[in-house]
């Protein structure tokens, strides 16, 4: 760390331990007027123009600004009624601004707790950066299957046949990074998957190096149906151009295998990016990728070609009601079928948003996939309907996701809602009360 920073840092703390009111030696009882009046006195004393000397004058500047800090704080109301309570501290707390200048000192003081604590999470999580996934695969076919004819689905013995619903697998990742040092971050993630009885898992670990601002290279090593190594390195060519290199070594039951990854990226426009991707070894292939995201829509292509899969794809979303609702379609043509993808994604609440999407193809059949994001999670369903394309199914797949949602809203989020605006509405008047109570004994008294 440099000098400089050491000097502001130090200044910093000195002006944090200052005690305004002793600074213009007043009681914390002061009337604005002996407040201005202590600022005219100071100003004129420690403005730097009256001082010729260097040192004095430096001084006197450092002294000056403190006057004015002072002055803007024990001036303004709402400013000096959060500094009464909290202290410097209490200022230099993101979020003041939006807070209603009548507030009494306890709640000043409970609205800068709520304010620390979600300023303590977001520097955990830009630290940190965990994500999580969670999938559970739902095998629903059962529902939508012609069994034949209507006496064929009575039994004498067992009665009617009962749809069954099972979990075909489950998947779980998750990700975390430990800065190390300022150019120095470690990496650990790690997976788990199950389906029809047969899990499988990985742990990654990986260290991250910043080399400059234009390059960085991760070494990793790995183990999950066997050990391995691998090194990955980004460089940005120019100022629109980047390109990525990514190489592993795999020991498994067959031998060792190696594989290579490498993506060069450009950048259009300010809303439009290009990506080359060439894989070769374990899974070889080649595709290219331009996606373009604006304010109100995000579209994209992309074009894989590999063995025995290739594919092109579309997809197009669009932002309605100021970023609360979006549309999306996906369109996906290849050597081993066909899908198409319609969707829509709410917003919740602040931190959390709810995506239901049906999709339906050849040989996939027709898919209801919902997923729930919260803060950097992913909880993913994809429910399984039907294994051909029929309208009962599509249907079904369509309206039970709104119908579910407006019901869920209407029975259980808007009560809850309600309650807590009738809450603060109450404790407002509470609030209320005991502000005027002091007037209204002062008019009886009178």
């Amino acid at each position: 760390m440099s000098s400089d920073d050491n000097e502001s840092e130090l200044s910093h703390s000195v002006l944090q331990e200052d005690d305004y009111y002793a600074f213009f030696n007043l009681d914390r009882e002061a009337s604005p007027e002996e407040i201005t009046n202590a600022y005219r006195r100071f100003s004129r004393i420690y403005h730097p123009d009256k001082h010729t000397n260097p040192s004095e004058k430096s001084e006197a500047e450092m002294l000056f600004s403190k006057t004015k800090k002072a002055y803007e704080v024990l001036s303004d109301p709402h400013k000096r009624a959060i500094y009464d309570s909290l202290g410097v501290q209490g200022l230099e707390t993101e979020g003041w601004e939006i807070v209603q200048k009548t507030k009494t000192p306890q709640e000043i003081r409970e609205e800068y707790e709520r304010l620390a604590r979600e300023r303590n999470e977001r520097r955990l999580h830009q630290r940190t950066h965990p994500r999580g996934t969670l999938t559970v695969n739902i095998n629903a076919t059962d529902i939508f299957t012609d069994y034949g004819d209507f006496y064929d689905e009575l039994d004498e013995s067992e009665g009617w046949k009962i749809p069954t619903i099972e979990v075909t697998g489950m998947s779980l990742s998750q990700s975390i990074e430990v800065p190390l040092t300022l150019k120095d971050t470690a990496v650990l993630s790690g997976s788990l998957s199950t389906h029809n009885g047969t899990g499988s898992g990985t742990f990654n670990l990986a260290t991250r190096r910043l080399l400059s601002s234009k390059s960085s290279l991760e070494c990793s090593c790995f183990a999950g149906n066997g050990p391995g190594l691998g090194l990955k390195g980004f460089r940005r060519l120019t100022q629109y151009a980047f390109a990525t290199c990514d190489t592993q070594l795999h020991v498994t039951s067959s031998g060792l295998k190696a594989g290579l990854e490498t993506v060069l990226g450009y950048q259009f426009s300010t809303s439009t990016i290009g990506y080359f991707t060439w894989r070769a070894g374990m899974l070889a292939s080649m595709s290219t990728s331009v996606v373009k995201n604006t304010p109100t829509y995000s579209t994209g292509f992309n074009v894989y070609i590999a063995m025995p899969n290739s594919y092109a794809m579309v997809h197009y979303s669009r932002k309605m009601l100021k970023d609360e609702l979006r549309l999306k379609f996906v369109l996906k043509v290849g050597t081993l079928g066909s899908y198409f993808e319609y969707g829509v994604e709410k917003k919740v609440t602040e931190h959390t948003r709810l995506t239901a999407a049906v999709g339906c193809g050849y040989p996939s059949g027709i898919v209801l996939k919902v997923k729930i994001f919260r803060a950097s999670q992913v909880y993913a369903f994809p429910i399984h309907l039907c294994e051909d394309v029929a309208g009962a199914p599509l249907f079904y797949a369509t309206v039970t996701p709104l119908v579910v949602y407006l019901v869920v809203k209407k029975l259980i989020i808007d009560p809850i809602v309600r309650d807590q605006k009738s809450r603060d509405i109450e404790r407002q008047r509470e609030l209320n009360k005991t502000r005027l109570k002091p007037f209204s004994l002062s008019l009886y008294t009178d």
